[in-house]
């Protein structure tokens, strides 16, 4: 059976965006030694700590949120001595998986994050018109039951959203409590 999407070649695995959710820094320091896990045929697969600063300080981030500054003024901002860190972590972020919207981006970036809210383990989604992430979040879901795993869509018609993962092609938030 043929499918109508272009296979996947290229995945990121982000961990922490804000450097006091601890999980994704974890598990990506973990692949980072041994990416037997999530070493697949045909498939680049790059575990990437993505506020490495903030993580050493344990704190969700330096100058300003890292989650929040992939929009093109920011990306397109000249380095300057005084450009604020997350700014200039963000277009190096967007030089090695991106550029963000081109056909040489990542095709798939999964953004590993931790919540105090009770929430459970949540696929958090942008687009409801991207079918590939809606096929891959019901894969997920069902690989993961009957432990629950609910999705949360955070679109908005008329916003761009800035996100870390909207580099990829198809990018998924995922939260664990």
């Amino acid at each position: 059976m043929s499918s109508p999407w272009a296979p996947v070649r290229r995945v990121g695995i982000f961990g922490g965006t804000h450097g006091n959710e601890l999980s994704g820094v974890l598990l990506v320091r973990h692949w980072q030694q041994d990416g037997a896990e999530i070493h697949r045929a045909g498939v680049e697969v790059k575990p990437f700590l993505t506020n490495p600063r903030a993580v050493e300080r344990c704190t969700r981030y330096i100058d300003c949120d890292l989650n929040r500054v992939f929009d093109p003024e920011n990306l397109g901002r000249p380095v300057v001595e005084d450009i604020p860190y997350e700014v200039r972590r963000a277009q190096e972020i967007n030089h090695i998986f991106g550029p963000k919207g081109s056909d040489d981006a990542y095709d798939l970036i999964f953004d590993l994050h931790n919540t105090t809210s009770n929430m459970g383990g949540t696929l958090i989604l942008e687009n409801s018109r991207d079918d590939f992430t809606i096929q891959m979040v019901h894969y997920i879901k069902n690989a993961l039951a009957p432990e629950p795993c609910p999705v949360l869509l955070i679109e908005h018609p008329s916003l761009k959203y800035a996100t870390t993962r909207s580099v990829a092609k198809h990018p998924v938030g995922k939260y664990e409590t």
